[in-house]
């Protein structure tokens, strides 16, 4: 026999198959943990970024509401907006808060509404500003005006005086006025005595001063004699007038034609039953002023 020839087994086709399958699941499965690893790893870092983020958003929430805290007005409607406006940066607060950081959609909608609650504050503050510096306008106006309208009262009080005080001297250079008064008595012949046993009739004598500004016309002249005990003497032509608001009773009266010049003129006192001895007074009247006294003595 020939040497002996010896064989090595064939390898079955099956075997490596299933090497080669084994191979590419091993490469496969390192793959998938690659990308899983990787997922894995960009999702952390998103959730990460998306938790920094929300944080920020709660952040300038706060900071908001203490500048909404820290906002005032002199305004009743500004100040019911600003506490309207609080109570909606608070409960956006609690919604942020409560809402996962993985919800996009809702921190991108609450990043819009800080953006709004911004504007709106800004808003508040310029017109704020506005309010005020209208407010410190108006208020210098206000001063101003007060100031001027003191200073109107004042001129028109001073003018006032001025007025008064020159239509007091118009009434009183306006006034009628009298020189030259007498009383003396007559007797039956028509001579004047002063023995009370034979007078009949008194007469009064005076002078109506030149006065340009006295008002023209007829003027009544009253006089009121007085014996010695102060007793008015009257007869049947007496007359009641009125001076200072008050009714006195005249002893004789006379009516003359005044044009401001001077007007001499007599009033005859008769019909008196006796006379006594004494001095005997009498009082010289017009409608608006006293214009003298004189008196008689009899013996």
């Amino acid at each position: 026999m020939e040497g002996h020839e010896s064989r090595v087994p064939a390898k079955n086709p099956n075997e490596n198959q299933l090497k080669t399958i084994m191979y590419i699941m091993v490469a496969v499965a390192v793959v998938l943990a690659a990308i899983l690893a990787y997922i894995w790893y960009e999702r952390t870092a998103l959730v990460n970024d998306l938790k920094l983020e929300k944080e920020d958003l709660t952040a300038q929430m706060i900071a908001l509401q203490n500048d909404y805290a820290s906002l005032s007005s002199d305004y009743e409607t500004i100040n019911s907006q600003l506490d309207s406006s609080r109570e909606e940066v608070s409960q956006l607060i609690e919604r942020i808060k409560k809402t996962d950081a993985t919800n996009r959609a809702k921190i991108r909608q609450y990043e819009k509404e800080l953006g709004t609650l911004r504007s709106i504050m800004r808003s508040y503050i310029v017109q704020i500003d506005s309010l005020n510096t209208l407010n410190q306008k108006l208020t210098a106006d206000a001063a101003a005006a007060r100031r001027e309208a003191a200073e109107s009262r004042r001129r028109s009080e001073a003018l006032s005086k001025t007025v008064e005080s020159l239509s007091d001297q118009v009434a009183i250079g306006s006034q009628i006025k009298a020189r030259g008064i007498s009383l003396v008595g007559y007797n039956g012949s028509g001579k004047v005595t002063d023995r009370s046993s034979r007078v009949i009739r008194l007469m009064t004598s005076l002078s109506l001063v030149e006065n340009e500004l006295a008002p023209k016309g007829p003027i009544r002249v009253y006089v009121r004699v007085k014996d010695p005990e102060g007793i008015l003497l009257t007869n049947e032509e007496q007359r009641t007038f009125s001076f200072n608001g008050e009714p006195l009773i005249s002893s004789a009266s006379r009516e003359v034609d005044y044009q401001g010049k001077e007007v001499e003129m007599s009033i005859y006192l008769n019909d008196i039953p006796e006379y006594v001895r004494g001095i005997y007074t009498v009082e010289v009247y017009t409608e608006n002023n006293l214009l003298g006294t004189a008196e008689l003595m009899l013996r």
